[in-house]
């Protein structure tokens, strides 16, 4: 799968140095010039949430989730006397299915395969470049990473929670007879459907991704958002063919997984001020007279 490749083929083209020579003097300045921004981070504060988050996740998807996941749906899609109510959208987006179980199977693997390992490996891969390619220190890519993937945590265990309550019945669940139900493969993860989860950690990694570099500053961030949304697109559009879940499942995920990606960073990591520019603006009046003197200033 090309996904992790795209982003360090494209990723180490944008951290190739152009030679100083090739430069013009006053471009020659300007590429001198430091550029890039310390942004607000607190180990601590990150580690309890990156930790808690991810703790939480993996407990809910492995020790709890026989008690937290609902035995029969919540969701149906179907009226009480059994008709069909699945909605338009929906039900042509099932077209993106594989027919045959076998064929299911392999997009499942292959959502399962992109979406907690290349994507992800490719995401934080092409950060280290990006970041090592503008000449940022070692610490700013540690900060990044762990940003990154704290973005991920918080929005999977929010997906986590909606899953669990919502109880959405999965497309290939939803047009099985009801005896059949509960004999597949995993008869807990039946109606956990509403929204997609792999979807939703794929956009939270590449826009977190994305947003920490425009807070940055790199060079060429831009290739993280041009690389990364299609790549994040793919594995929406491979759990559709796995017909794990519906086309509103996988596009609620994505804006889901984009509001944390851009907003979390936004809120918990914003630029701060460099001590220069606070220093210059700092100024002071003195101005006297028979009544005393007076300072004035701003701080």
């Amino acid at each position: 799968m090309p996904t992790a490749l795209c982003f360090l083929a494209l990723a180490s083209l944008a951290a190739a140095p152009v030679p100083s020579e090739a430069l013009p003097s006053g471009a020659q300045q300007a590429a001198d010039a430091p550029t890039l921004q310390a942004l607000d981070f607190n180990w601590t504060r990150e580690g309890i949430i990156t930790g808690t988050a991810g703790l939480l996740w993996i407990a809910s998807e492995t020790v709890f989730k026989d008690e937290l996941a609902p035995a029969t749906c919540r969701w149906c899609d179907r009226a009480a006397d059994g008709t069909d109510t699945l909605n338009a959208l929906d039900r042509w987006g099932r077209g993106v299915a594989a027919e045959t179980p076998e064929g299911r199977d392999r997009w499942d693997l292959w959502s399962n395969i992109g979406g907690f390992g290349l994507l992800p490996a490719g995401v934080l891969g092409g950060q280290y470049l990006l970041s090592s390619g503008s000449g940022a220190p070692p610490r700013y890519y540690a900060e990044d990473a762990t940003i990154i993937i704290e973005t991920a945590a918080v929005a999977a265990l929010v997906n986590q929670v909606v899953k669990f309550s919502v109880g959405r019945e999965r497309p290939f669940v939803h047009v099985l007879p009801e005896d059949q139900k509960p004999l597949t493969k995993h008869p807990t993860d039946n109606n956990l459907s509403f929204y997609s989860g792999h979807t939703n950690m794929a956009f939270a990694l590449v826009t977190a991704a994305g947003t920490v570099s425009e807070l940055r500053g790199y060079k060429n961030r831009w290739l993280i958002w041009a690389v990364g949304l299609p790549a994040a697109a793919s594995i929406g559009l491979l759990r559709m063919g796995a017909d794990k879940h519906y086309l509103t499942d996988v596009l609620v995920g994505a804006a889901a997984g984009t509001l944390f990606g851009v907003g979390m960073p936004l809120l918990l990591h914003g630029r701060q001020e460099a001590p220069a520019t606070r220093a210059a603006r700092m100024s002071m009046n003195v101005s006297g007279g028979l009544g005393g003197v007076v300072f004035s200033g701003q701080f």
